[in-house]
């Protein structure tokens, strides 16, 4: 009898190769289909040769081949490619089969297609996948949603091909239904873009306050990673530091300029929709715009001053400040995360597990960390803790890392050096613990020029209250706000 294959995908570019490769290793026989099919013979006699690998040449071959209930997972381009995949599956595959969208996709496509494809009585999954090439082949973190009914049907393949922590645990677990997968998998991207951005800003300020070299750097970032700061991105970035070319430090010869696919702004899109004040991963979105605007930056630099940096004090003590100030900025970080994901849970129906998505991404993914495994224990606490911020392990290291964080962030502007990410995380921090905001005289502006009414601090919530401040206008208020 013809042996069948465990799981089906399409798509054989770099995730997708890799992703089989893992599969395979870890006991599955896979069958694999490329739009350009020439790229499934050449992997199935390349990479794939003698492997349990079952290459096809059509949606309706690749169907054939899989064991029911069939599971085909699409690694494709986000967007138009995978509703077309989608129609192409649905009429050689039968009710309870699942279709599985591991691509980077915007959660509301996958709230949309898993309604679809519910309705053909099929089965959905869109899961986020973590990890680049390397993941991908040794152990990624994944992020599956969608059809509840789908996931004991695939729970040992993800879990089993998924990274593992110390303790054995898989990062990958059941997110929650339609986007929530997505959605999660949309925040992480947001919170590495914070990330990376953070550390940008920490080697500018080594660089080019503090006259550093890209030798004396890599030792900083070297130190880093063995406390708490161990990280897969200070990982990389110590490595990057330390890699030449022909006798030319690589890092150098790269223009300052960044790209982006869009997750980040999808995340801080997201925010903005549901009223929740993610500025950190924003400032790191717009920073990288302004990146891109590399030929007016220098256009700019020769008509704009400003202060030359000059260093004065304690180098040693100031790496040590700035360790600090990244460490309490990154809390900040995803203390936000986190609040947009409750937020996006309540208005989506969604019951996230958050020390489950800590675990999820302690491993595998480009944002894993050792830090989230005090984030699991946050949460593990308390289920439904308000703000990371707000939890004892968390106030402590903010609290004793207060003053070398506002050193930084005086010292850089002093010197006039950016750092968009650092000093929106302090100025969150700030705002956040601050009992009254100056947005009583906003609210009194907008009442002013629009009656838009407001709230009193000596009546209950919920009581509207319009002033005549000119004297010329009438009785009549604009409608109430969302506050």
């Amino acid at each position: 009898m013809e042996k069948l294959g465990d799981i089906g995908l399409i798509g054989l570019a770099v995730m997708g190769e890799n992703l089989v490769l893992n599969m395979e290793s870890r006991g599955y026989t896979v069958s694999v289909f490329n739009r350009t099919t020439e790229k499934v013979d050449k992997f199935v006699n390349g990479r794939g040769a003698g492997k349990n690998f079952i290459g096809t040449h059509s949606v309706e071959e690749l169907c054939k081949s899989l064991k029911r209930p069939r599971k085909v997972m699409l690694l494709v381009k986000a967007g138009a490619a995978v509703d077309s995949f989608i129609d192409q599956l649905i009429p050689h595959m039968e009710p309870g089969d699942i279709i599985i969208d591991g691509g980077n996709t915007h959660y509301p496509d996958t709230n949309r297609r898993t309604k679809y494809v519910e309705e053909k009585g099929l089965l959905y999954i869109g899961t986020g996948v973590s990890g680049g090439e390397e993941g991908a082949l040794l152990g990624p973190s994944i992020m599956p949603g969608g059809s509840p009914d789908a996931w004991p049907h695939v729970k040992e393949i993800f879990q089993n091909i998924s990274a593992k922590v110390d303790d054995g645990s898989p990062c990958c677990d059941w997110v929650g239904e339609n986007g929530a997968g997505h959605f999660v998998k949309m925040v992480h991207n947001g919170i590495e873009y914070g990330d990376m951005q953070m550390i940008c800003e920490t080697y500018q300020i080594m660089k080019d306050l503090l006259g550093m070299t890209n030798k004396e750097m890599y030792q900083v970032l070297k130190e880093w990673n063995e406390g708490e700061l161990d990280s897969y991105l200070i990982e990389i970035t110590r490595d990057i530091l330390a890699y030449e070319d022909n006798g030319e430090e690589t890092v150098d010869m790269i223009l300052d300029t960044a790209g982006q696919k869009g997750t980040g702004k999808w995340t801080a899109i997201a925010a903005l929709d549901v009223g929740i004040p993610l500025t950190l991963i924003g400032e790191a979105v717009f920073a990288r715009t302004l990146s891109a605007q590399k030929d007016e930056r220098v256009r700019a630099s020769k008509v704009l001053s400003g202060p030359t940096p000059e260093f004065k004090g304690d180098r040693k003590a100031f790496i040590e400040d700035l360790r600090k100030a990244l460490f309490a900025s990154k809390i900040v970080s995803y203390a936000q995360g986190y609040v947009l994901m409750k937020a996006a849970a309540k208005e989506y129906g969604w019951k996230l597990n958050n020390g489950g998505i800590a675990l999820m991404w302690r491993g595998g993914c480009i944002i894993r960390s050792a830090f989230l495994g005090n984030i699991k224990e946050a949460f593990d606490k308390n289920p439904d803790l308000e703000n990371l911020m707000l939890d004892p392990f968390f106030k402590d290291k903010i609290e004793s890392s207060q003053d070398s964080w506002r050193k930084v962030i005086a010292t850089a502007i002093e010197n006039g050096i950016p750092t968009p990410a650092l000093a929106t995380a302090l100025n969150y921090y700030d705002g956040y613990r601050t009992e009254r905001l100056p947005a009583n005289l906003l609210q009194a502006q907008r009442d002013y020029f629009g009656a838009h009414t407001y709230e009193r601090v000596d009546k209950p919530r919920g009581e509207w209250f319009h002033t005549n401040w000119t004297g010329r206008g009438g009785d009549t208020a604009s409608s109430t706000y969302n506050a």
